[in-house]
C-alpha cells in the first residue's frame, strides 16, 4: 500500500484519550481514505449546488428514466447476518459515554450511536465519541456520575451497535491532511471501523453503519467504494460492513431503488428519516412559493406526501428483501404532569402501531422509556423476526405524490414557537450538546433545522400569509422575536442573552433567517465557532 501520509495535523493535541485514538496507523488510515476519496467528495458536493439550482429553476425531483432498469429489476441486495434479521426497536442518541452504557443496556434491539444530528461536533466528543465506543465493544466502559456517584456498566446482553458518521457536507476541521480539512464522515467511519472491525468481529457481530443526508445515488456508490477500500485495507472480507441508509432527503426517495442497488453488498435497508425529511422538502423547494410548508407540528405521518414516501420505502425496501426502519419518536416520559404524560404516549403508541401496519420492519425512539411503547406496538402486528414478506403491492407512488404540498396554516405562534426552539437548540449546540430536550421533545439538528428553514421560507415569499391574515413580514418576525427571546429568558433566566451561548446562538439564527440565500446546514455555520 502506497503511503500518502505527507502532512498530518491536529490542531488540538491536549485531550487525554487522543493519543489512543488517533494512533500512528489509524492516521495512516485516514491519510490514505482523504487521498483517494476526497476529490470525488467535493465533486459530489459540487453536483449538490447544481442540482439545487435546477430545482430551483423549476426542474422538480422525478424518479429518473435512465435508471428505470434498476428500478424495475429483479436483483435483491446481499443476505444479512443473523443479528441484523430482527431490528424491532432501535434507540439513538449521542456518543456520550454515559448514553452508550444505558443505550447498549435500554433493551432496544439497536442502538445507533451518533456523531452527526445528536452530537455537536466538538473536537472533545468527537475524540471521546471514539474511545467510548471502542471501550463498550472491548467490554472495558464504565462511568461513574460525578454527582450522584451512580456507578454504570454493561450488562451481559446488549443492543447491536450501529454508528452514524457525519454527512458528505462536514469537513472535521481540527485534523488537516496536506493543509486541508478531513472529512468529517471518513474522520468518524474510518477511527471507527480501524478501531473495532476486530473486536465486533470477536463478538460475533460487525462494523455496522448508518449514513445520514445522502442526496443521490452516486453518494451511495461513493460510500460503496469507501467501505470495499476499508475493507481491502485491513484484510476483512468483501460485505463485512452493512449500512442502512436514511432516506431524509426529497431527491432521495426517488432514487431508493438505485441506493441499494449501489450499496446492494453491504446494504441493511433504509429508514424514513421522517425530520431531516421535511427539512429537506422545505430547503429542495425553496424557490417556490406554491410549496409552502405549514407550522412544524402539523407536518405529520398523515400528510399524503410523508405516507407516500413511507410507503414506498416499505415497497422498495421488502421487494429487495432488505428491511424498512420506521422513523422517530421524537416524544419524552414528562414527569410531574400525568395527563400530558399519558397524551405523549398514546401519540406515540398510534405512530408505531401506524409504522408496523403498514409493513415497517422496526422503528426508532430517542429515550428508553419508549421502547415498550413501541415495542408492544410492533409485537401485536409483526409477528415474525420482521415484516418483509409484506410486498405492499398496493402502493402506487408518482412524481406527485411525493411532491404534494401539505395543508395547515402559518401562524404567529408558529413563528414564535420555530424561533424559540431554534435558538435554544443552538445554544446548547455550541455548548457541545446536539441531543436537547425543549418542551418535552428530544430536539436534534434536523428539528432545528426544520425552524430555521420554514421561517425562512416563509418570510422570503410575499404569498405567506398567517392565519390571522397577516402577510409574514419583517415587522411580524421582530414581533414574534421579542415574544420568543422573553419565553427564553423565562426558562433560562433573565440574563441568559448576556451570555455567550446565547447571545451568539441567537445572532446566527437571525443572521440565517435573514439572509438572502437560504444557507443548506446551520451546523456548517456554527461550527466554525465551536
Amino acid at each position: 500500500m502506497t503511503n500518502h501520509t505527507k502532512s498530518v495535523t491536529t490542531l488540538l493535541k491536549n485531550h487525554p484519550a487522543q493519543a489512543a485514538i488517533l494512533t500512528e496507523e489509524a492516521l495512516q488510515f485516514l491519510s490514505e481514505l482523504h487521498h483517494h476519496f476526497e476529490v470525488k467528495r467535493q465533486h459530489l458536493l459540487e453536483q449538490r449546488k447544481n442540482h439545487q439550482h435546477k430545482i430551483s429553476q423549476g426542474v422538480l425531483p422525478n424518479f429518473d428514466p435512465i435508471t428505470k432498469g434498476i428500478r424495475m429489476g429483479n436483483w435483491q441486495v446481499a443476505p444479512l447476518p443473523v443479528d441484523l434479521l430482527e431490528r424491532r426497536v432501535e434507540i439513538t442518541g449521542p456518543v456520550h459515554r454515559k448514553m452508550v452504557i444505558n443505550a447498549l443496556n435500554s433493551g432496544a434491539d439497536v442502538f445507533m450511536a451518533d456523531f452527526e444530528d445528536s452530537t455537536s461536533p466538538t473536537w472533545e466528543n468527537m475524540i471521546d465519541g471514539q474511545a467510548n465506543l471502542r471501550d463498550a465493544n472491548a467490554r472495558q466502559v464504565d462511568f461513574i456520575d460525578p454527582v450522584s456517584q451512580k456507578s454504570y456498566e454493561l450488562n451481559e446482553k446488549t443492543a447491536t451497535l450501529f454508528v452514524r458518521p457525519r454527512g458528505l457536507h462536514l469537513d472535521e476541521k481540527h485534523l488537516l491532511i496536506n493543509g486541508q480539512k478531513i472529512s468529517g464522515a471518513l474522520f468518524d467511519f474510518g477511527l471507527y471501523f480501524f478501531h473495532n472491525h476486530q473486536l465486533v468481529k470477536n463478538r460475533g457481530t460487525g462494523p455496522y453503519f448508518y449514513l445520514p443526508k445522502l442526496e443521490h445515488y452516486l453518494e451511495a456508490r461513493w460510500w460503496n467504494e469507501v467501505f470495499d477500500f476499508a475493507q481491502d485495507y485491513m484484510a476483512v472480507p468483501s460485505g463485512t460492513i452493512k449500512a442502512t441508509v436514511l432516506i431524509e432527503t426529497i431527491t432521495a426517495s426517488f432514487m431508493m431503488d438505485e441506493i441499494l442497488f449501489e450499496l446492494r453488498t453491504h446494504s441493511a435497508g433504509l429508514n424514513c428519516g421522517r425530520w431531516d425529511y421535511i427539512f429537506s422538502y422545505i430547503k429542495k423547494l425553496q424557490g417556490h412559493a406554491d410549496f409552502l410548508v405549514p407550522d412544524r407540528e402539523l407536518v405529520g405521518m398523515n400528510m399524503p406526501f410523508m405516507k407516500a414516501y413511507s410507503d414506498l420505502l416499505i415497497k422498495t425496501c421488502h421487494k429487495r428483501n432488505v428491511h424498512a426502519m420506521g422513523g422517530m419518536a421524537a416524544q419524552i416520559p414528562i414527569k410531574n404532569d400525568e395527563h400530558a404524560h399519558g397524551k405523549a404516549m398514546d401519540k406515540v403508541q398510534k405512530d408505531k402501531l401506524r409504522e408496523a401496519k403498514a409493513g415497517h420492519d422496526g422503528t426508532w425512539v430517542a429515550h428508553p422509556g419508549l421502547i415498550p411503547v413501541a415495542r408492544e406496538a410492533f409485537d401485536q402486528h409483526m409477528k415474525r423476526m420482521n415484516n418483509l414478506h409484506i410486498e405492499r403491492g398496493d402502493v402506487k407512488v408518482s412524481d406527485e405524490h411525493l411532491l404534494e404540498v401539505p395543508n395547515g396554516k402559518i401562524t404567529f405562534e408558529g413563528m414564535v414557537k420555530n424561533i424559540d426552539v431554534g435558538v435554544q437548540y443552538l445554544a446548547a449546540w455550541l455548548a457541545g450538546n446536539g441531543c436537547v430536550p425543549i418542551y418535552n421533545l428530544m430536539e436534534d439538528a434536523a428539528t432545528a433545522e426544520i425552524s430555521r428553514t420554514q421561517l425562512w421560507q416563509w418570510l422570503h415569499h410575499p404569498t405567506a400569509l398567517l392565519s390571522d391574515g397577516r402577510k409574514v413580514e419583517w415587522a411580524v418576525y421582530e414581533q414574534a422575536t421579542l415574544e420568543a427571546k422573553e419565553r427564553i429568558r423565562e426558562i433560562h433566566g433573565a440574563d441568559c442573552f448576556e451570555k455567550e451561548n446565547f447571545a451568539l446562538a441567537a445572532k446566527l439564527f437571525d443572521q440565517m433567517t435573514k439572509a438572502d440565500q437560504l444557507e443548506d446546514f446551520l451546523t456548517s455555520v456554527a461550527y466554525e465557532y465551536l
